[in-house]
This record gives C-alpha cells, sequence and structure tokens, in this order.
C-alpha cells in the first residue's frame, strides 16, 4: 500500500534519504562534501545516509510504500531521532545549513519511530519506489556508489 507519494526537482541528479541527527557532524564541513566518492561511501557504510544516484538532473516522484515485492535493492539506514528527510541530493546537510521545510527544500520530511531500518529502492523512469521497514542492521558493507 502507498502510504506518501511527492514530486522533487534535483540540479545533482541524486536523492538523499538521511535523519537530521545522523549527520549533524557534517553540518559545518563543505556544502558538496558527498561528492567526494569515499565520503559518501563512508556515511552510507555508517548507515547515516542513503545517495541515490539518478542518472540525470531533473523533476522525479517518489511513492513510498509499507512493502514492495520484487526486484528492489535494500541497504540499512540509522533513524536515531525519527524525522527524516527524503529528497534532493543537494539539500543534504552541509555548508552550516540542513533541510528546514522552507520553500527552498526540494524533498519532504517524515516521521517515523527511531530505529534501524531497511531502506528498499528502484527507480523506474523518472519514479523512485521507496519501501521503509524496521530493520535488524545499522550499517552497509558497500563498495560501489548506488546508481539507479
Amino acid at each position: 500500500m502507498m502510504i506518501k507519494k511527492f514530486s522533487f526537482t534535483t540540479d545533482t541528479a541524486t536523492l538523499s534519504i538521511f535523519d537530521l541527527a545522523s549527520l549533524k557532524h557534517r553540518i559545518s564541513d563543505d556544502p558538496d562534501w558527498w561528492s567526494i566518492p569515499e565520503d559518501e561511501l563512508d556515511e552510507i557504510n555508517k548507515g547515516n545516509i542513503l545517495f541515490l544516484n539518478l542518472g540525470e538532473d531533473g523533476d522525479y516522484t517518489v511513492e513510498i510504500h509499507d512493502d514492495i515485492k520484487g526486484n528492489y535493492s535494500t541497504l540499512s539506514l540509522k533513524v536515531p531521532s525519527g524525522k527524516i528527510y527524503i529528497g534532493a541530493g543537494e539539500d543534504t546537510s552541509g555548508g552550516g545549513l540542513e533541510p528546514d521545510g522552507s520553500d527552498y527544500m526540494s524533498g519532504v520530511f517524515l516521521d517515523l519511530a527511531p530505529g534501524d531500518y531497511d531502506i528498499s529502492f528502484k527507480k523506474d523512469d523518472d519514479k523512485i519506489i521507496l519501501s521503509l521497514r524496521i530493520g535488524e542492521n545499522s550499517t552497509n558493507d558497500i563498495k560501489e556508489l548506488i546508481r539507479l
């Protein structure tokens, strides 16, 4: 069952998913700290954020479902505060800023129970399908950036 649907625009061809509390240590970092592949992989593997590289800039629709079946990739995400951001990569915490709900933000906040989540994802043209389920792991072990 679909629980939320929204659209966003990205100029960095990236969808980011993270709990704001997980990236507090990056607020004072460069705004594009995550453009360094080693830093991006490090934070993904720590379970602090998921960066989904979409292949091109533009407008996308995100559908969030309570459960999905089929050929999806799944990674873990820490959700310590219960408030996650899902939206354009350029809104990722850094450069003294973090998503704040303003009109300049290209994404949404979701309130979840704090914990570790399994985030399943798939891209179908300009639609990204996500599922967020309570998981058992808080970290990942990937060697390559996530490209959809």
